[in-house]
């Protein structure tokens, strides 16, 4: 006998509800890591999962800058595709998921995505966004229209976004010059916090703060220039509200008697690995804890 299905019309559950469904249902869904600047130049970056190719002649992108359902504002993004008709589209890997999840926090506009998730700018050929550089396949587009789907919050807005110039990183390519889909290592949104890495399956990324992480950019330096440290290991620690004190520290020394094994040695690295060992449980706070050990 068949199983009874749960049944939803759309206009008798909230918003958030309904968006839940509708993305927990729909995925793996690629993403397209954004980056416009605004009418003064300034630079501007965000990752959207409502994103695909729909055409290669012409070769056309199609991502779409929700309108916020809590408020129903608009994001900068979408501002400023609408003034200034260009963004380069840039495809996520593995390496840089912390940066691209740490750049979705909403920070004001003005404030620089691209520092605050240590990501490098590179000129574009033909547009004036900045590319990624960390990314292995950067698409300068122009934006064709911009169509929008409702008024109310959740709604989306459709920008076509015609490719006049493609980046690729040599090293993901095959014997053939073509995409190898292991060394690209992909990743995509799922729902909540999941993502699918396209080569290894699920993994989980902790959604940024609601309240502002503190950015990549406020990385003490020794830590911020570790050679040991990952793009993602750091993008994590700049997804924090406030860096621990010096006695919340002294007293997790005092507690961990690894921790001031570690010390006593003198070394760096081996601290720099223990932290990367909690980075890996999640445990974000103990790793800045290890790393401001004296």
């Amino acid at each position: 006998m068949a199983k009874e299905m749960i049944s939803v019309l759309p206009e008798a559950v909230s918003t958030a509800q309904l968006h839940a469904y509708l993305l927990g249902a729909v995925g793996p869904r690629p993403i397209a890591f954004a980056s416009t600047v605004d009418e003064k130049g300034n630079p501007n970056l965000s990752p959207f999962s409502f994103f695909n190719v729909f055409s290669a002649k012409p070769p056309i992108l199609i991502f779409s800058p929700a309108r916020r359902v809590r408020d129903n504002t608009t994001k900068h993004t979408l501002q400023n595709v609408l003034l200034t008709k260009e963004v380069v589209i840039n495809v996520v890997n593995y390496n840089m998921v912390q940066q691209m999840s740490l750049s979705s926090t909403e920070y004001a506009k003005g404030v620089n995505e691209f520092e605050k998730a240590g990501l490098t700018m590179r000129s574009s050929d033909i547009v004036r966004p900045f590319r990624v550089a960390e990314s292995p396949v950067q698409f300068e587009c122009k934006v064709s229209k911009v169509e929008a789907l409702g008024r109310e919050g959740g709604a989306g807005n459709l920008v076509f976004s015609e490719v006049v110039k493609i980046h690729v990183d040599p090293d993901i390519l095959d014997e053939n010059g073509v995409i190898d889909q292991c060394k690209i290592d992909q990743v995509a949104r799922m729902g909540g916090n999941w993502y699918s890495r396209a080569n290894l399956g699920l993994f989980e990324v902790p959604k940024p703060l609601s309240s502002l992480g503190i950015g990549f950019d406020q990385i003490p330096e020794h830590i911020r220039l570790s050679k040991t440290l990952t793009g993602n290991d750091l993008g994590m620690l700049g997804n924090i509200e406030e860096i621990p004190d010096r006695k919340s520290v002294e007293d997790f020394v005092a507690k961990h008697i690894e921790i001031r094994s570690l010390l006593s040695g003198g070394e760096r690295k081996p601290l720099e690995l223990k932290a990367q060992e909690y980075l890996h449980k999640n445990d974000v706070l103990s790793a800045w804890k290890v790393l401001l050990a004296e």
